[in-house]
């Protein structure tokens, strides 16, 4: 039987094997026992940790996970492959984040909030998900892959980022941003196309290198 570190479940059913030997078995591959039911144990990779870090129940993490010092992240919470959660972020519960991810420092993931792939957020970054608090309805944010958010930024319950979109950093956003577009500001207001921030940064890049 081939126990190769898989995002995937890895179940031992066909034998009688011990807790205690289930346990050396995930701690040699490097993967951590998330439930044992039925006689069945699934197993995950275990992501790079931290100190101080608090996980909920039934957090779900891809391979080459990072989460690095006093991140909470909250039950049900999944986590996809290569991503990289930066020290004093909060992830609240039933939140998915997708592959590739970079999740700096001190940013808040509120409950039901979903990222896509290989989405950038900056430091001291917040998406709310509660329009009206203490609302028993939650209208979560939604980040879709690639979108990139500055520094310090808040995004408004119930938006929508869409792909290859830009949030400068500082904006409050507080509508839906449409894709390839930078917007900036309070509130965040469309300031340049994708393809004009691109050759800012390359101008800015080459001035530099």
């Amino acid at each position: 039987m081939s126990l190769e570190p898989r995002y995937e479940d890895l179940v031992l059913s066909k034998f009688s094997v011990p807790n205690r030997t289930r346990d050396r078995l995930a701690k040699l591959f490097k993967l951590r026992i998330n439930s044992r039911r039925n006689g069945k144990v699934k197993f995950m990779p275990e992501p790079k940790m931290g100190k101080g870090v608090v996980i909920g129940e039934k957090v779900k993490f891809g391979r080459n996970v990072t989460v690095w010092n006093y991140v909470v992240i909250g039950d049900n919470v999944k986590i996809g492959d290569g991503t990289v959660i930066g020290s004093f972020c909060d992830i609240g519960k039933n939140v998915v984040v997708g592959k590739n991810c970079n999740i700096q420092a001190h940013v808040t993931i509120s409950n039901e909030c979903i990222l896509g792939d290989n989405v950038f957020i900056a430091p001291n970054t917040s998406l709310l998900n509660d329009k009206y608090p203490q609302s028993s309805k939650l209208t979560p944010v939604i980040v879709k892959s690639r979108a990139i958010i500055g520094g310090g930024v808040t995004v408004l319950p119930s938006v929508s980022i869409e792909e290859d979109s830009i949030v400068g950093g500082g904006s409050v956003v507080t509508k839906d941003v449409p894709a390839k577009t930078v917007v900036m500001g309070v509130p965040a207001k469309p300031a340049m196309t994708l393809e004009a921030y691109n050759k800012r940064k390359a101008s800015l890049e080459r001035r530099r290198g």
